[in-house]
């Protein structure tokens, strides 16, 4: 079985890369976008 689960840093450039290059489909779906990175963002200096 295939493990595709990508770690949070590579998540979070997936992210960076989709808000940057405006692969969403409209305003609402970038505010998700950016909140989701924004989240983990948090998540990840709250570990360290």
């Amino acid at each position: 079985m295939k493990n595709n689960n990508p770690s949070a840093q590579s998540l979070l450039a997936l992210l960076e890369k989709k808000i940057s290059e405006g692969d969403f489909n409209d305003s609402v779906h970038k505010i998700k976008l950016m909140t989701a990175r924004d989240v983990i963002k948090k998540i990840l200096q709250t570990e360290l």
